[in-house]
């Protein structure tokens, strides 16, 4: 229940601090004395948009602050924890908005939350109904909400959604892999070219490495040739050679050495000089032999060269990228290669899902059959007792493809008046009607709708003194089992109220404001008697005859 509602700065309301009893309360007062501002207080703390326009005029910012005592706080807790809110303490939920010209904030229990976050816990808090908000009653979806409430078939429901979603996603999968066949024809081609062109030209890392310097040589075979030849010349040509003259040093220093054994240590560096020019020079002869220019090797060399720049240019840097994209292509065709068996999981997927479907919505359209008729039963019975004596109700269900809310389609055909046919509820005009349609499908589902405050604005407007007597009995018995706040004009509403508060304008240091206060006793008597229209004894035996009743 609303156990707290502070408004600071709203409209005409500078300062508002209610503490709301259970049971039904009843708020009256004059036309424009800011009925409006209870319920606008209500909606803000909901999360209903709000403007800068709502800001008392002279003031910086407006504020709404709420509080609820919830019997059992463990969903909200559940949603708050998710968002990373502090739960509930002692099953108290608190609420605070704040609203400048420049923007607006809101906290639940201090912490600050998001707009979204507020509506989404709101709605499961305050059910509003407000002058032709009850055309919700003409929607089939709404419709079925409140028959699967009536039937407690939750477990059934979220059975079936779950099933659903699994359905859902089957087909798609499906559709999607089934929708890329041209696509996947397309890519087949691309891939197998791209896995044919490197497996042709056969590379392996073996000949790549080198594989350019290869080619540089041969092609410039004859330069290299002519800069190699000299340097063999020179190095073991002839007499005046680098390796003749070396031996001829060496000789002299085996003389030396006879004649001094100190010359000894000359020939070892001297021999080993001379070992190693005469492998270079053996090098060289086999470098400059191998420098014969052979047309053919050297265009096989430079085709090779150009696959290899070709492959490159494609598929990779170098030859270990080539062979990544290579193994890349070949898992990718594997998959493509797998598709109709791919598709035969999926289509089995499908079916399963289909089936799971198929029995999840037949429980819960058995649930729903089953209770109709008693749904029908119950508002009848409601329904007589605002007025509608003789009339008829059937609810009407249809099988349908499964949807998101199961595999019926529903309609709520009303007769208000005996010898007319059944309509369904969107074709009554009667706003006073759909009103009483309402009010006594709500009394039907007090058992069952777990909202703790229930918000009536004016919902008995166009109905007269009588029938609007038996919608605020409704109200009354609906405060049983919730708390509810009717804002009314009818003082045969009013004086059933468990509670009644009045809400009245006042001018003070030239300002208008709005207070609420309860009225009891003589006060109370005294505002019923405003109602009434009337004076005196008689009208105030009247009001005393209306709460006595």
């Amino acid at each position: 229940m609303l156990s707290l509602l502070k408004i600071r700065n709203l409209a005409l309301v500078d300062e508002l601090v209610w503490e709301p009893c259970p049971g039904f309360l009843g708020i009256t007062g004059e036309t424009g004395a800011g009925k409006s501002v209870i319920m606008g207080g209500i909606s803000l703390a909901l999360g209903e948009r709000a403007d800068k326009g709502m800001i008392r005029s002279g003031e910086t910012q407006c504020s709404i602050e709420a509080a609820f005592r919830l019997p059992d706080p463990q969903a909200v807790n559940a949603a708050l924890e998710e968002a990373g809110v502090p739960a509930c303490e002692d099953g108290e939920l608190l609420i605070r908005r704040v609203i400048t010209p420049t923007g607006n904030r809101q906290f639940i229990n201090n912490s600050p939350v998001t707009l979204s976050l507020l509506k989404s816990i709101g709605s499961g808090l305050v059910d509003m109904h407000q002058p032709d908000s009850h055309r919700s009653l003409t929607s089939q979806e709404r419709q079925m909400v409140l028959l699967d409430a009536f039937a407690e078939d939750a477990p059934l429901l979220s059975r079936y959604r779950e099933c659903y979603r699994t359905l859902l996603d089957a087909r798609t999968a499906y559709r999607t892999l089934l929708e890329s066949e041209r696509a996947n024809e397309r890519e087949i081609d691309f891939l197998q070219h791209q896995v044919e062109e490197i497996e042709s030209a056969a590379f392996t890392a073996e000949e790549v490495a080198g594989l350019e310097e290869r080619w540089q040589r041969a092609r410039n075979a004859g330069r290299l040739r002519d800069a190699a030849l000299p340097m063999l010349q020179g190095l073991d040509g002839d007499e005046d050679a680098v390796i003749a003259r070396l031996h001829r040093i060496i000789r002299g220093a085996h003389d030396l050495q006879r004649l001094d054994a100190a010359a000894a240590t000359w020939l070892e560096p001297l021999d080993s000089a001379l070992a190693e020019l005469r492998d270079v020079a053996a090098s060289l002869q086999d470098y400059a032999d191998g420098l014969d220019a052979d047309p053919a090797a050297t265009a096989a060399l430079e085709e090779r060269v150009a696959a290899l720049d070709t492959l490159k240019r494609k598929y990779g840097a170098d030859f270990d990228a080539i062979q990544a994209h290579l193994q890349e292509c070949r898992e990718k065709l594997a998959g493509i290669s797998n598709r109709e068996e791919r598709l035969a999981e999926l289509q089995a997927a499908q079916d399963e899902a289909e089936q799971a479907v198929h029995k999840a919505g037949r429980a819960l359209s058995a649930a729903r059959a089953k209770a109709a008729p008693q749904l029908e039963k119950d508002f009848l019975a409601h329904a007589a007792q605002l007025g509608f004596r003789q009339s008829l109700f059937t609810v009407q269900l249809q099988p349908a493809e499964p949807g998101p809310q199961g595999m019926d389609e529903i309609e709520l055909l009303f007769g208000p008046n005996p010898g007319e046919p059944l309509k369904p509820l969107r074709l009554i005009a009667s706003s006073g009607e759909l009103a009483r349609v309402m009010l006594a499908l709500k009394s039907a589902l007090a058992r069952q709708d777990d909202t703790p405050l229930l918000v009536f604005d004016e919902i008995d407007a166009n109905v007269g003194g009588e029938i609007a007597r038996a919608v605020g009995m409704k109200m009354r018995e609906l405060g049983q089992e919730h708390q509810v706040i009717a804002i009314t004009h009818f003082p045969q509403v009013a004086a059933l109220a468990d509670h009644h508060y009045l809400i009245s304008k006042a001018t003070r240091d030239g300002r208008t404001t709005s207070g609420l206060q309860e009225v009891q006793d003589k006060a109370r008597i005294a505002e019923l008697v405003r109602m009434l229209g009337s004076h005196g004894k008689e009208a105030e035996a009247h009001a005393k005859t209306l709460l006595k009743a």
